[in-house]
């Protein structure tokens, strides 16, 4: 590889020497990928085709010792640097531009052990990985809804899914994890080791250190009662009114969501997801609930492993196609933003293009607001503003919808907003960001300029390391 000119911390240019790099590549076991090699395209490629971002290098990492290894390399000439995981988020911020990427996305190993009921996973593994192994012992945890998503940029974030009304978020299941930090040294968090970042880890996203492993609680999960009713966009009134009461009243055993999009058929439709994680005859019991609603365009509730109701949304988001999100923590859904949704679906520019509602889950909102730096706790939904499209050239109109819309739900929400749909400071401004952290916003500066006082994480829903900085921008 020849010389290469990357972009520093500072914005500024600075070249690194071919002597530089070819020291660095003797003792690195994984790959590096540069812009004029092989496979540099597919390298930089990532879930959201709507992100375009060209790094300068990318070090794909095959163990703990490669990650240390780049952290040093990177601070040494002070490269911007991101992280990458899954590679799976709207904000694209496991790219950079003329930087430096760390790549974990070649570490995916999962170890289960059954008796303790734990797994520890590496940090470039996705939740479908995971699954596949955790449920070879009939064991899970809460881990998001679709498949290809990372567990560590879910956890670290927060993770709703279709568990969390018995067990939690998914930071709420984090017992541990392994951490590189921007010094290059490698430490452990939990509930016994450096408590305070294992705190800040839950919910405190990529801020404070590259997650190479974590580990899970896990729980005895067997077969579930999980799938999609779905009914005509004409019923859309009549069927988000029985879904906040359906909603509200689930045991810990449901979890629900609740969306408006259009089926691949043309139909738009609103349906309601369910997963019951209990016997079949108490599923019965109150899934019949929704009978009331009649007759279903679509009925695919049926008993399901796991593994199975994990990959039941693939086919909503998939990989490839162009994405904008936003989203709104709602506390109750009112009449006025039914109506809402209702009025501005019926001019969605995007037949791919989704709005849903997420259940947290009752065991999720039973957990104090301090406990975690995931704060908001006090939220029942989290509504997603999914803008999906296909051709570049369309952007500006899928994501001014968006916005539109999420402006148009503000009154009506928790004043939060779920940070994996939070783009970067240029994106979101200050209150964006402050409102993704919450009210423990304050404790993560302080912590920030305790871990990484440089802030040499920074592509990420950026944390700056002291409040009065954080405060000026």
């Amino acid at each position: 590889m020849t010389a290469l000119s990357m972009t520093t911390i500072t914005g500024s240019s600075i070249t690194v020497e071919t002597s530089d790099i070819e020291a660095f590549k003797a003792d690195f076991r994984g790959h590096m990928i540069g812009s004029g090699d092989p496979g540099y395209e597919e390298a930089r490629t990532i879930w959201n085709a709507h992100i375009d971002k060209r790094p300068a290098m990318i070090l794909r990492c095959v163990g703990v010792a490669d990650v240390v290894q780049s952290v040093n390399f990177a601070r040494t000439y002070q490269l911007l640097v991101a992280v990458r995981g899954g590679g799976h988020n709207f904000a694209g911020t496991s790219l950079c531009d003329a930087g430096l990427v760390i790549d974990l996305s070649g570490m995916t190993s999962v170890r289960v052990d059954s008796k303790q009921q734990t797994a520890w996973a590496e940090g470039g593994a996705k939740w479908g990985h995971f699954d596949r192994e955790t449920q070879v012992c009939g064991l899970a945890t809460t881990g998001g809804t679709d498949s290809d998503t990372g567990i560590g940029g879910l956890t670290l974030g927060g993770g709703i899914g279709w568990l969390g009304g018995k067990y939690g978020l998914s930071c709420d299941n984090l017992i541990a994890a392994d951490v590189v930090m921007a010094d290059g040294q490698v430490c452990t968090a939990s509930a016994t080791e450096n408590p305070d970042l294992w705190w800040a880890l839950r919910g405190g996203c990529g801020n404070f250190g590259i997650a190479t492993s974590l580990a899970y609680q896990l729980y005895p999960v067997g077969s579930l009662i999980a799938g999609i009713r779905a009914y005509p966009f004409e019923k859309a009134n009549l069927v988000l009114r029985f879904y906040r009461e359906f909603a509200h009243g689930a045991p810990d055993e449901l979890n629900t969501a609740c969306a408006i999009r259009t089926l691949p058929n043309g139909i738009r439709a609103v349906g309601i997801g369910v997963c019951y994680n209990g016997s079949a005859e108490a599923a019965r019991s109150i899934l019949s609930a929704i009978d009331i609603l009649g007759e279903p365009l679509l009925n695919t509730i049926q008993p399901r492993s796991y593994h199975e109701v994990q990959h039941l949304l693939d086919g909503v988001t998939p990989g490839g196609n162009q994405y904008y999100g936003k989203s709104h923590f709602m506390a109750e859904i009112g009449d006025e933003a039914i109506e809402t949704l209702i009025a501005h679906f019926k001019q969605v520019p995007s037949p791919l293009s989704v709005l849903v509602f997420q259940q947290l889950g009752n065991a999720a909102n039973r957990v104090a607001s301090e406990a975690t730096a995931f704060g908001h706790r006090n939220a029942q939904y989290n509504l997603n503003l999914i803008g999906q499209w296909t051709a570049r050239s369309e952007a500006d109109r899928h994501t001014q919808w968006v916005r539109t819309l999420w402006e148009a739900l503000a009154p009506y929400g928790t004043g939060g907003v779920y940070v994996a749909n939070v783009g970067s400071e240029a994106d979101e401004g200050t209150a964006g960001i402050r409102a993704a952290y919450g009210a423990n916003y304050e404790r993560l500066v302080e912590l920030k300029q305790k871990y990484d006082p440089s802030n040499f994480f920074r592509s990420n829903q950026n944390i700056r390391p002291t409040l009065a900085e954080a405060t000026a921008r």
